[in-house]
């Protein structure tokens, strides 16, 4: 595994929540993060969950802690999920569920990741060929990673969380905004 993500820094953290609003106001008093942003029902032009077509409708709320961008995740849909596979539907449990990684070249690091045994349990797209994956190493991390490739839009929320975070003194700690 260490081969896979060594010298690439975790950009993200992210945790599966009923709630991302919540999550989000909590991780804001304990730990004095944020703002964050919240995008509800992201849609996704292509969903597929370990290789089939699939319906994923997701919230997200994006802050940072220090040096990295937390993420607050809630799937508003029932069915199979790769956040299901960990916190099954009904269980009431959360909790952490992936680190990100900004890759290059993201159907390379996929094939990378397949072929070390670590399967792609969602690849999905936010607009045709804007994709992200999530890569199933459950079994030797205990977590998700999840990658991406360095778009725009995606260094543009990145960068609007970060600074943000530079003058935050928890006043409006919740915003809105969409994604796609």
């Amino acid at each position: 595994m260490t081969s896979l993500i060594a010298g690439r820094p975790i950009r993200q953290i992210a945790y599966f929540v009923p709630d991302v609003e919540q999550a989000a106001l909590a991780h804001v008093a304990t730990f004095g993060s944020g703002p964050y942003y919240i995008a509800e029902h992201i849609p996704l032009s292509l969903c597929r969950y370990r290789g089939a077509p699939a319906e994923l409708d997701h919230s997200s709320a994006y802050g940072q802690w220090g040096d990295i961008m937390v993420e607050f995740v809630q799937q508003n849909n029932p069915g199979a999920s790769c956040f299901h596979d960990i916190y099954p539907e009904g269980s009431g449990r959360q909790g952490m569920h992936h680190v990100a990684l900004i890759v290059d070249d993201l159907k390379a690091e996929m094939a990378r990741f397949e072929a070390a045994g670590h399967e792609a349990a969602l690849y999905a797209e936010v607009a045709p060929g804007v994709g992200f994956a999530m890569m199933d190493c459950v079994a030797t991390l205990g977590h998700f990673v999840e990658l991406y490739e360095p778009t725009p839009q995606l260094l543009g929320v990145y960068d609007l969380v970060r600074s943000s975070a530079q003058d935050f003194d928890g006043t409006d700690p919740i915003r809105h905004f969409t994604i796609g």
